[in-house]
């Protein structure tokens, strides 16, 4: 491997691991369980992970592992990958070249909206901005298995949100920052929505003209513009304010 090949993984790495700890300084996690990965660049296909077991304030950029799209090591590490757990990455990665970040959570307010049958509201202005951008895919269980991967994909298409009905989340976008803030209004827009339900009366209707409005402009920002990185990079620079360095020899703060 170059050194400029070298340089961008380390990049890299280090953008993945920082999402590590921001989802987990929001209060996004589930103890070791749950992933967010990041495809390298070249080939063969390769995607950097989280070491099963380490809680995601341990993960640093150094520890994060290489595996293969089963989610099995492909370079050595005293650490080792929860293949199980990577089947749902695994499936988006393999089917859609242009998602290059999956980021799975299953929050309070994210699970509360994938138990209702209608899922996400789009009347409010975080739900307006997913307005025909979800997929939902049925629960079969803890998802393990690969034979549960074409129906997720089916129902996934060419979408960048897939609620997986019972359960949780998964975004992809085409690097972390865009990742995360499409994570970020979908938390929005399930928290809003639960908030909402908690107040008696009408909820005032938004028409699908205005929705597919928000809809298109929202995917747009995160697309064709830098609104995803200065909103990372802010959210990051804060953190490091609040805590500190996120990890031994972590010196950006």
């Amino acid at each position: 491997m170059t050194s400029d090949a070298l340089q961008d993984e380390w990049t890299l790495r280090v953008r993945l691991a920082e999402c590590y700890h921001l989802v987990s300084h929001l209060g996004w996690t589930e103890m070791i369980f749950n992933h967010i990965s990041l495809r390298l660049p070249g080939e063969p296909t390769r995607y950097l992970v989280n070491p099963f077991g380490l809680h995601y304030e341990e993960v640093t950029p150094e520890n994060l592992l290489v595996v293969n799209a089963s989610g099995e090591l492909v370079t050595q590490s005293d650490n080792k990958p929860n293949p199980a757990g990577f089947a749902l990455h695994g499936a988006i990665h393999t089917a859609r070249d242009d998602i290059h970040c999956v980021i799975h959570t299953h929050t309070s307010a994210v699970t509360a909206v994938a138990m209702k049958e209608t899922g996400f509201s789009h009347d409010n202005f975080y739900g307006a901005q997913l307005f025909g951008r979800v997929g939902y895919h049925a629960f079969e269980g803890i998802t393990l298995y690969d034979e549960e991967r074409p129906r997720m994909l089916e129902n996934l298409g060419d979408k960048h949100v897939l609620v997986l009905r019972n359960h949780g989340l998964a975004v992809g976008e085409a690097d972390v920052a865009r990742a995360f803030f499409l994570l970020w209004i979908c938390q929005r827009a399930a928290e809003i929505q639960c908030h909402t339900g908690m107040i008696p009366g009408t909820d005032v209707k938004l028409s699908d003209e205005i929705r597919l409005g928000c809809a298109r402009d929202a995917a747009g920002l995160i697309t064709h513009s830098s609104a995803a990185d200065l909103m990372f990079d802010a959210a990051v620079r804060k953190m490091r304010r609040e805590r500190g360095p996120l990890w031994p020899g972590d010196n950006a703060a």
